[in-house]
C-alpha cells in the first residue's frame, strides 16, 4: 500500500486510512480484530477513531466503544508502535436520547456536543489515551469546529497537549476554509502547533449549488490545499455511504440531498460507463479515483463495517486507470 507525506511533516502515512467508527458496537469485537489484522497484513498503518464513536448504533452505546476496542487490541498484539494512530474530540455527545429521539439534525447534534473548550480538550485527551491504553496519538483532530470557544482557548489547550507529549501533532475536521486560515495564522502568531491534517468528507461526486460544505471539501477548500501543501486532506466517506453502486439506494438517500443535480447525473454515467470497462463495482472506482488525486494529494479514509466491505476497498487500491479513462473521470459533469 502506497505512502504519502504528511504535510510536511516527515512523516509518510498510508494512502488508505481506516476508519474504526463501527468497530466494537455495530462491527463486533472478532470481526473488528480481522478487520484491523487484515488492513495490516495489506500493508496499512494508519487508524482513525474518535472518543464519540460510536453513541448511535443503540441504546447502550455511549461513546468510547472504538477506542476501547483499539485499546484491547493494541494491549493484547503490542502493535502501537506499528500504526499511525488518530483520534478527534469535541463532539462527544453529552445525552444521546434527544437526538435517538429528535429529527437526528445537525442543529440537534450540536446542541449536545461538548465542544473545544480548552478543560474540555484536556480531559478529552486522558479520556482517549486511558481507553486507547496509550500515552500517546499521531494526530488529534478537533472534531467539529467550534466557534462558541475562542479559537485562542482552543489552540491554546491543544498546544499544551502537543507539549505534553499526549499528541505529536494536530488536525481539524468539519470545519470551513476561512476558519481553517484563521486557526493557521494564530498558531503561526503565538507559536503554537498548527494542522497538518484536515478531515473533510469528499468524494466523486461535486456538492451542488447552494450546498452548505461546512464538512464537504468545495472548490475554495481545494484551492486553499494546493496553495498549502503542508496541510493534508483526509477524506472521509469516499463512497457516501455506498450510494454508487446501487441507483435504488441513492435515490432518496438523505446523503444525495447535497449533491443531486445534472452534475451528479452526468458524472455517475460517465463512473458507471468506466466501471463496467475496467470490471469494477462504481464503489471501487471511485476510492482509485481518489487514490489517483495528485493536485492535491490525499488520504482516503474507508469505514468497513464488515469483512467484505473491507476486501473491496483494499482491491479498490490495486486498480491502474488509464489515463484516457481518468481524464473522462476527471471531466465529466453538467
Amino acid at each position: 500500500m502506497r505512502k504519502i507525506p504528511l504535510g510536511r511533516t516527515g512523516d509518510q502515512v498510508s494512502q488508505l486510512a481506516l476508519g474504526a467508527m463501527l468497530m466494537g458496537t455495530s462491527t463486533d469485537e472478532p470481526t473488528s480484530v480481522g478487520m484491523l489484522e487484515r488492513y495490516l497484513d495489506a500493508g496499512g498503518s494508519f487508524i482513525d477513531t474518535a472518543d464519540c464513536y460510536a453513541w448511535w448504533p443503540g441504546p447502550d452505546n455511549t461513546g468510547g466503544e472504538s477506542e476501547a476496542l483499539l485499546g484491547r487490541w493494541l494491549a493484547k498484539t503490542g502493535k502501537r508502535d506499528e500504526i499511525f494512530l488518530a483520534t478527534k474530540g469535541s463532539a462527544w455527545v453529552r445525552d444521546p436520547e434527544p437526538i435517538r429521539s429528535g429529527d437526528g439534525s445537525w442543529e440537534t447534534m450540536a446542541a449536545q456536543w461538548v465542544g473545544a473548550g480548552g478543560d474540555t480538550l484536556r480531559r478529552a485527551i486522558d479520556d482517549s489515551l486511558r481507553r486507547l491504553g496509550t500515552d500517546h496519538v499521531d494526530l488529534y483532530y478537533v472534531h467539529v469546529d467550534d466557534r462558541s470557544t475562542r479559537l485562542e482557548e482552543t489552540l491554546g489547550a491543544l498546544a499544551e497537549i502537543v507539549s505534553a507529549g499526549k499528541a505529536r501533532y494536530i488536525g481539524w475536521s468539519n470545519v470551513r476554509t476561512w476558519r481553517l486560515e484563521r486557526v493557521r495564522a494564530l498558531a503561526e502568531k503565538n507559536g503554537w502547533p498548527a494542522p497538518v491534517a484536515v478531515q473533510e468528507e469528499h468524494s466523486y461526486l461535486r456538492p451542488k449549488a447552494g450546498a452548505d460544505t461546512l464538512s464537504i471539501v468545495d472548490d475554495e477548500l481545494t484551492d486553499y490545499l494546493r496553495a498549502n501543501d503542508d496541510l493534508t486532506l483526509v477524506a472521509y466517506s469516499p463512497i457516501l455511504k455506498g450510494i454508487y453502486d446501487d441507483p435504488a439506494k441513492r435515490d432518496g438517500h438523505q446523503v444525495m440531498r447535497w449533491y443531486a443535480g445534472p452534475d451528479a447525473d452526468a458524472r455517475l454515467a460517465v463512473l458507471t460507463e468506466v466501471a463496467a470497462e475496467l470490471d469494477v463495482t462504481p464503489n471501487q472506482l471511485v476510492i482509485s479515483w481518489l487514490l489517483h488525486r495528485t493536485d492535491p494529494e490525499l488520504v482516503t479514509l474507508i469505514g468497513p463495517r464488515t469483512p467484505e466491505q473491507l476486501e473491496t476497498a483494499l482491491a479498490a487500491s490495486d486498480i491502474k486507470l488509464p489515463a484516457e479513462q481518468l481524464d473522462r473521470l476527471d471531466t465529466a459533469g453538467a
